[in-house]
């Protein structure tokens, strides 16, 4: 059985965690088939959106270090520990945030520890009303990694953000809505439907201007003023060389519908 189920329609690439059995927490084998579709869409003049979704009733139920290679507890020196996160989990995260196309996470259920990182490291979270997004690793002792400290101050407040980390409660996806984490919530029976609703308006959208507006929008929350409003005139500058956006201004001169080719 495929642990990562991969297919393109409609110019979107589809994602699913396949593990059902074991709520989709994830392998080292996944995580890099996962790193890899993302980076291939990236590349791919023909994937103009990206959904990642999951089979059964779990969306990520964090990582399964079971089969994680690494040294045992025992045998581990400093600098073990750290290589692994910068190499797994991170690497995860990053590869989310960085891919070129607009990523979609279709929550189907419960989303913990770096499962709730990689829905909410997505550009738009569609959430099933059965789904539930925490931050489990107070639970265990440990430091919340895979870009949790990172992400969620940015989504909700360094407040609230210290009050989901410390606490490691259960947050509906309700709940999640109201804080900011998901952009909207469905049953579960329209999950897949909604998903592709917003991936293939996505798809028929100027994709380079996208990918700019995605950039400059993850990059202002790092850098000041200043830095922000250069990097928006530069993307400006070199997004008025596509033809999507040539084709947008003359549509509007026109008065059509634009047609965008994603280039």
């Amino acid at each position: 059985m495929d642990e990562v189920l991969h297919r393109t329609e409609n110019n979107v690439s589809w994602i699913t965690l396949n593990r059902p059995e074991a709520m989709n927490a994830v392998t080292w084998d996944q995580r890099e088939r996962v790193i890899a579709l993302l980076a291939e869409a990236s590349a791919d003049p023909a994937v103009r959106a990206v959904v990642v979704t999951a089979t059964g009733k779990g969306f990520c139920a964090g990582a399964d270090l079971r089969g994680s290679p690494g040294a045992p507890a025992g045998e581990r020196v400093v600098g073990d520990v750290a290589r692994m996160i910068r190499l797994g989990a991170q690497r995860l995260i990053t590869a989310v945030l960085d891919c070129e196309k607009p990523v979609v996470a279709a929550v189907n259920g419960t989303a913990a520890g770096i499962g709730a990182h990689l829905a909410l490291a997505c550009d738009l979270v569609i959430a099933a009303e059965a789904a539930r997004f925490i931050e489990v690793f107070v639970r265990r002792g440990l430091v919340p990694d895979g870009g949790g400290a990172y992400l969620l101050p940015r989504l909700v407040g360094p407040q609230k953000a210290k009050e989901l980390m410390f606490f490691g409660d259960a947050v509906p996806a309700v709940e999640a809505e109201r804080l900011g984490l998901v952009n909207r919530v469905v049953p579960a029976a329209e999950l897949e439907a909604t998903a592709r609703e917003w991936a293939e308006r996505l798809a028929q959208g100027p994709t380079r201007a996208l990918a700019m507006t995605k950039q400059l929008v993850n990059a202002s929350l790092d850098g000041d003023r200043s830095a922000a409003l250069a990097a928006e005139a530069t993307a400006q500058e070199i997004n008025m060389t596509t033809a999507d956006a040539n084709e947008g201004v003359a549509s509007f001169v026109e008065r059509r519908t634009p047609k965008y080719l994603g280039r």
